[in-house]
């Protein structure tokens, strides 16, 4: 005698399958956004009183004094003031890097085309926003400069993302390559 069919197990592997991939789309969406988002508010956090140049001179300052010894206070003060403009560059690469990621793996094919300028208007949009942000915060001084360091930053991640070699999923999927 054949096998009998059961058209309610069958209905639940459906349901079950579709609830796995609604499950690996939100699993995604997450790993696309949050370290983005994260990123976005250790940015404003690091706009607060507790990275002024005051606060961050008190780690700096002995690290320096304890690699270099006879490092005179001049000295001490360029290396801290070109560390700290690093750290906007650096902190902005970062952002780049993230936004890239988040913005050129969109499953929206709008988003996933235009990833490159969306990814610079955030930046931009944000490294203005975070100097005006300390333009309140008596510890802080805001500097046009620094959002130039800051976009610099992030257009240079950008820029490395956009002409890197393409890399597996590329060749796999030759759209978003010409897309980009």
């Amino acid at each position: 005698m054949p096998p009998r069919f059961n058209f309610r197990h069958k209905k639940a592997q459906r349901r079950f399958s579709h609830k796995k991939a609604q499950d690996s789309a939100v699993a995604r969406f997450l790993s696309r956004y949050v370290p983005l988002v994260v990123w976005l508010a250790f940015i404003s956090f690091a706009s607060s009183d507790s990275f002024s140049a005051s606060n961050t001179s008190r780690i700096i300052g002995p690290l320096i004094l304890w690699l270099f010894p006879n490092t005179s206070p001049e000295t001490l003060a360029v290396v801290h003031f070109i560390t700290r403009k690093i750290a906007h560059f650096t902190e902005y690469a970062i952002l780049g890097f993230l936004a890239a990621r988040a913005f050129r793996t969109s499953p929206n094919r709008a988003i996933s085309e235009r990833w490159f300028w969306i990814s610079v208007t955030l930046i931009v949009v944000y490294a203005l926003l975070d100097e005006f942000h300390q333009s309140f915060v008596p510890s802080r001084t805001p500097s046009i400069y620094d959002s130039l360091i800051d976009m610099a930053g992030g257009l240079t991640a950008l820029l490395g993302r956009r002409f890197s070699k393409p890399n597996a999923d590329q060749r796999a999927n030759p759209r978003r390559s010409v897309a980009e």
